[in-house]
């Protein structure tokens, strides 16, 4: 999810504030004789803090795994907050690229900063690994040979619900988004695949605190199930309220309203409402249990995709330059090694299309509450398998 608003705060000013997650490991300034820097973009200030914060962490607990080195490499991390400010974002961004020579940038929560940092980046030469904002602007006509994702094309997500609605037999779904691009966007993608009766389609401003009529409209119109899209604080008002109005037994079909960033908030109002995503905290193989152990014991809380996707961005870039011996000089071999994609996602099946967007599975996922009292989300059922993206088809790079 790339989009607007958290209301968990980690007020982190920047890359001074690491000390604050409690891991240890050297100073991101400090070394100067680092082989490579890495520029890590993230928003660390404000309500969306917390998606930052997820994002950083999970690129520096891969660090950590990686002795502070990428192929053998010794890497300096330079966190970048852009602040969800395109502007400031830009600014930062030509710094680190003109002042501190960095060789690679990793990260980007929301799409109006990438959509910002992109030229400056590419342009310049220099390669980006985004870790969760993936419009469909760079995954089709827009792609770009310097520009790689380790989450997904936007739109993907939201039609992983349309088929779980579509295989679940519903025929009849609510749906409730905010009324902004990303709304209007994800009801599009959920249409995409779901091909009942959408019995209302209703958008709620941004600034949405009281859901009551909506919730009457819902208990009123008797649907099989509801969809929604209603990020951060507004997805834990909805929860919230969506509980005590006694409409549970209306399946609650989401995206990015209920995962490990909301949860700490919505707590039990959430147990048994449905996401989609490519990765969950339970998803059984080594490497993953490897990282969320770590990342709970270093961080005390628990990953959301954002920090798995980041942490899949270290493995990636690790395994890359390893395979370049160290020299970033030729671009076309290092992007020949990135795009090979050569390393254990968490996530388990992973490679990059033809448009440098990954060709993965996506999953029905449950809010479940562990044995020590919280809550994350679990994998139901692999609803998509290596899904491409429904834009690579335009891309020219080849």
């Amino acid at each position: 999810m790339d989009q607007m608003f958290f209301g968990r705060r980690a007020v982190l000013a920047g890359a001074t504030g690491l000390a604050a997650t409690g891991l240890a490991m050297p100073a991101v300034h400090a070394q100067a004789t680092a082989g490579l820097k890495i520029g890590v973009i993230a928003v660390l200030t404000g309500p969306a803090a917390a998606l930052g914060t997820h994002l950083r962490d999970g690129w520096m607990l891969g660090m950590k795994h990686l002795d502070n080195k990428l192929g053998g490499v010794v890497t300096e991390s330079l966190v970048i907050d852009d602040e969800l400010r395109p502007d400031v974002a830009v600014t930062k961004v030509r710094a680190a690229l003109e002042r501190d020579k960095v060789d690679v940038m990793v990260g980007v929560v929301f799409s109006n900063v990438l959509a910002a940092v992109m030229r400056p980046i590419t342009e310049n030469g220099t390669f980006l690994i985004g870790t969760n904002a993936g419009p469909s602007t760079f995954a089709g006509r827009g792609c770009n040979p310097n520009f790689f994702t380790t989450s997904y094309n936007n739109d993907q997500v939201h039609s992983v619900m349309g088929q779980a609605a579509q295989d679940a037999g519903y025929r009849r779904v609510f749906v409730m988004t905010p009324n902004y691009q990303a709304g209007r966007d994800a009801v599009a993608g959920f249409k995409s695949r779901f091909k009942g009766e959408v019995v209302d389609e209703v958008y709620v401003p941004l600034t949405q605190l009281d859901f009551s009529p909506e919730l009457a409209k819902i208990a009123a119109s008797r649907p099989d199930a509801i969809f929604t899209f209603m990020p951060g604080g507004l997805g834990v008002n909805l929860v919230r309220q969506y509980r005590q109005a006694g409409l549970a037994n209306i399946p609650f079909l989401s995206t990015f309203t209920v995962d490990e960033s909301t949860l700490p908030a919505q707590g039990e109002a959430a147990e048994g409402f449905l996401a989609a995503s490519v990765w969950a905290p339970n998803m059984d193989n080594e490497q993953n249990r490897r990282f969320v152990h770590d990342f709970e014991g270093q961080f005390n809380y628990i990953p959301a995709s954002y920090a798995a996707q980041s942490y899949d961005a270290a493995m990636l870039l690790n395994s890359a330059v390893g395979k370049v011996r160290g020299s970033l000089t030729d671009k076309d071999a290092f992007r020949a090694a990135i795009q090979a994609a050569d390393f254990n996602s968490l996530r388990g099946n992973f490679k990059f299309g033809t448009n440098h967007y990954p060709v993965q599975d996506f999953w029905l996922c449950k809010v479940e509450k562990r044995a020590d009292g919280k809550f994350q989300t679990a994998t139901v059922k692999k609803v998509l398998e290596n899904d491409v993206d429904p834009y690579a088809a335009e891309c020219r790079m080849r």
